[in-house]
């Protein structure tokens, strides 16, 4: 695990600015660093060194002529049978790591490798003979990749914050994706909050060369589901195709521990795992936010020990400007604060962690996918009168059976957009005073909606969440939290082999009317205790709603919304309404009210504090 760099070298100081840029993503690999510059190019990388810990294992990697250089980020758990296939081919190796099975991959497939590959990665590798650069990036999107061209130069890197050390990079705020943002309540599309920086979409590789730059899909999921196995079949080939995963993903020369919740996610991972140590944060005493004490009572059970930590309201708060500038671009899901401290107690004792993300994207598990059924009898109803009860709840004070009305009265595609939707279209254009030409959240949703259209509604959430949600989401937190503390975290259930079979499974074992992840959890069932298996997903839960009505919190959110940042993009009048409907119980807005809040945070950061400043080029914000 590592972060890289790079840049097309147009500067006579290149060696000392890839320096600068790996210098601010020690971060992801305080073990070593290395770099390869000519008078073209400009490759950077830190290591955290997990697999092959001698020196010989530090990057860049070269084939046997040096033609061809790779800087990688990942790790690829069958690296070991695909070396032997190209030794068989003549391939010649100096090092027994994973990174040199990629760039002899590219020598003899091509991009075809991509299709062989088990693992998350994020790679360049540079031809020397032609001037090519080809990038890559994981099935699911596992690991990040962000790109820009400036000027004459094309850079990339595991982190945004790297670019701020070229001299040509300009940083501008991307307002358009401030808008899209307050609705998904994370940064959404291929662009990213600073204008001209691109993320490389999942699955997606990338050739570049004299200034030309183009962008593939090497990779799509598929739902079709086969409905001859009955569900005990299903449950069994879940069973062995997860072990085996598990298996793959513990291969490392360095200890691997687990995170542990009360959920069966990480329950079933930590079990199977049969690592030595699980971890675990929480917060208070109320059992709604703290699940402490389920891990210790499951560690205990599968026989193994867990670490601990109760995370204070001080603590979560004052940890977040720190929080939003190794995340890059603001995040507005404070689950992501919670991560940050479980890996910080996890780093204490290992170098690797195995998660649970990825269970509910690909085998049916939020309850949101109960929405179709609960939905189901009142699509009887004639559309226009469903229409017209959802314009007259439309002005009604927001109620729970108001809502229903709300939702029902729209298409599956106008009402989800993910497991998140903030603002409404109208309702961000309300609070904000600036003009953008971003797009309406359908518009967003809309081509992957189109790619699957031929699924049930259920499948179809589904195939959104694993596109949007889970990468901008939930796996850019994993990331960039694990990151921070220079801890590598691997997500079985975010395997080849695993999607491949949930793609097959009928919606029926996925989505029962009582529960939700049925079959997985029924897997689950044969490593883990009944009341494991069957709990109600939790996540990470973090009293916000309760904190911004006390005192202190209100206060201080009032102050950052009442700023001078807040009046150069908000209406503040609207937010210190929402925050003070929220402090009176009238209405919970705390997710409305932690979107805008996160983002204020984070353009401090990077637009006003040390954290953020630049080396060298342009400041502009908006």
């Amino acid at each position: 695990m590592c972060g890289i760099v790079g840049f097309t070298n147009h500067i006579p100081d290149a060696q000392s600015v890839i320096e600068r840029m790996m210098k601010r993503i020690v971060h992801r690999g305080p073990d070593s660093e290395g770099s390869f510059v000519d008078d073209k190019i400009a490759m950077g990388f830190r290591r955290l060194s997990i697999i092959d810990l001698s020196e010989k294992g530090s990057q860049p990697i070269f084939n046997e002529d040096k033609t061809l250089v790779i800087t990688f980020n990942g790790e690829i758990y069958n690296y070991q049978e695909l070396r032997e296939e190209l030794r068989s081919q003549g391939h010649v190796f100096y090092t027994d790591t994973d990174t040199e099975v990629l760039v002899h991959g590219y020598e003899q497939w091509g991009r075809d490798m991509l299709s062989r590959l088990r693992g998350m990665f994020a790679f360049v590798i540079y031809d020397k003979r032609s001037g090519e650069l080809f990038g890559a990036r994981d099935f699911f999107g596992i690991k990040p990749l962000y790109y820009a061209l400036m000027g004459e130069t094309f850079m990339w890197g595991s982190e945004i914050k790297s670019f701020l050390d070229h001299p040509e990079f300009r940083k501008e705020l991307n307002t358009d994706a401030l808008e899209s943002y307050l609705s998904f309540q994370y940064s959404v599309t291929e662009e990213t909050f600073f204008k001209g920086v691109f993320k490389l979409p999942a699955a997606h590789c990338f050739t570049y060369k004299d200034g030309t730059l183009n962008v593939e899909r090497w990779y799509e999921i598929k739902f079709t589901p086969d409905n001859e196995p009955d569900l005990e079949e299903w449950v069994n080939r879940i069973s062995d195709t997860f072990k085996d995963s598990v298996r793959a993903h513990k291969i490392a020369d360095v200890e691997v521990g687990s995170f542990l919740s009360s959920g069966v996610d990480s329950s079933y991972v930590a079990a199977v795992a049969d690592v030595d140590k699980t971890f675990t944060v929480g917060f208070g005493e109320d059992e709604k936010y703290n699940e402490i004490g389920y891990a210790k009572e499951f560690s205990e059970y599968i026989g193994k020990r867990n670490y601990s930590h109760v995370i204070t309201p001080e603590e979560y708060w004052d940890s977040f400007a720190k929080i939003q500038y190794h995340m890059d671009e603001p995040l507005a899901d404070p689950a992501a604060v919670a991560l940050f401290f479980v890996c910080r107690e996890a780093a204490k004792q290992v170098k690797v962690v195995l998660s649970g993300e990825g269970a509910d994207e690909i085998f049916g598990g939020y309850n949101i996918y109960h929405n179709p059924a609960d939905m189901a009898a009142y699509n009887h109803v004639p559309r226009p009168i469903r229409r017209g009860l959802g314009a007259v709840a439309e002005k009604l004070p927001k109620k729970r059976g108001v809502n229903f009305f709300i939702r029902g009265s729209k298409d599956l595609q106008e009402r989800f957009i993910g497991n998140a939707y903030i603002f409404t279209e109208k309702e961000r254009k309300e609070i904000l005073k600036i003009k953008t030409v971003a797009p309406a959240p359908e518009e967003i949703t809309k081509p992957f909606y189109d790619r699957c259209s031929g699924n049930d509604e259920v499948t179809q959430m589904q195939y959104l969440d694993l596109h949007l949600w889970m990468t901008g989401d939930i796996l850019l937190k994993a990331d960039k939290m694990s990151m921070a503390h220079s801890l590598e975290l691997r997500v079985p259930f975010l395997d080849r082999e695993v999607m491949a079979l949930a793609e097959q499974i009928p919606t029926k074992h996925r989505v029962t009317k009582e529960n939700t992840k049925y079959a997985m959890r029924i897997a689950a069932l044969q490593a883990c205790p009944p009341q494991t298996a069957n709990k109600k997903k939790l996540g990470f839960p973090v009293p916000t709603r309760v904190w911004l009505k006390e005192d202190k919190y209100y206060d201080h959110v009032k102050g950052i919304f009442t700023s001078a940042d807040a009046e150069r993009f908000f209406d503040t009048a609207e937010l210190v309404k929402l925050l003070d409907t929220h402090r009176s119980g009238k209405y919970d807005y705390s997710r409305k009210i932690w979107t805008v809040f996160t983002f204020l945070v984070w353009y401090d950061v990077y637009f006003n504090s040390e954290m953020g400043k630049m080396n060298g080029g342009l400041n502009k914000a908006v």
